[in-house]
């Protein structure tokens, strides 16, 4: 994310009413904004001693160390944000993912998964989600089912295939991480896959995979031919 050149511009009031951020996304709609832009128009105004682009340019920096794992707290940190304006960040940022990753994404292989779910690398639980697709392996919907330790006396399959079933997937893909970093499937994970395939033949929707995410690798049932289906 560029960086604003504050040796030029020190506050925004020396900007031309125009060229503002604000008054530049009314006119000339969001594309012709910069990141920087956008964040300013986000942030909305600075503090006394630090005006919103200096804001902005800190959350842009944070933004670039490592977007996928940008939360609240991290947001909170920056002098300048508090708690209602980190909230709307992680909002904006949150509903924009959710209609981007609507928009015809096609499953082709676990990787394809990866992007859709990247955010699950830094989770301190575990969350249980669920992809379902239709006949082109286009992605329908993305779940989060259950978050915590996963127990197949937990995973209800009707809660599962009834939001699969509502959307008329044609398949589905179950993706859950593991916080101490281990990608290999536990007995547990392979009870609760087996006990989800039987149901999934039963409604007629195929389980394409089963895939493990962990900070630095993903374990992919189908690869590892635990799974008969294929993408």
């Amino acid at each position: 994310m560029e960086k604003y050149k504050r040796n030029l511009i020190r506050n925004i009031r020396d900007i031309a009413k125009v060229d503002r951020p604000r008054e530049k996304l009314s006119a000339k709609g969001p594309e012709a904004l910069s990141n920087l832009e956008l964040l300013v128009v986000l942030v909305g105004c600075g503090i006394k001693g630090k005006d919103v682009f200096a804001i902005a340019n800190e959350i842009a920096s944070v933004m670039d160390r490592d977007f996928y794992s940008l939360s609240i707290d991290k947001l909170k940190e920056i002098n300048g944000i508090g708690e209602t304006k980190a909230s709307q960040i992680m909002a904006a940022i949150e509903i924009s993912r959710r209609f981007i990753v609507q928009e015809g994404v096609r499953i082709k292989d676990a990787d394809d998964v990866l992007p859709i779910v990247s955010e699950l690398r830094n989770k301190r639980q575990e969350y249980f989600l669920t992809l379902t697709l239709d006949g082109m392996h286009r992605l329908i919907e993305r779940r989060t089912v259950f978050i915590g330790t996963l127990n197949q006396t937990l995973i209800h399959p009707r809660e599962i295939f009834v939001d699969a079933i509502s959307d008329r997937a044609a398949a589905i893909i179950f993706v859950h991480n593991h916080p101490d970093n281990d990608s290999s499937p536990s007995k547990e994970d392979i009870l609760v896959t087996s006990r989800l395939l039987k149901v999934a033949e039963i409604v007629g929707i195929e389980v394409l995979d089963h895939i493990i995410i962990t900070k630095d690798k993903i374990f992919s049932f189908r690869n590892k031919g635990l799974l008969d289906s294929k993408i």
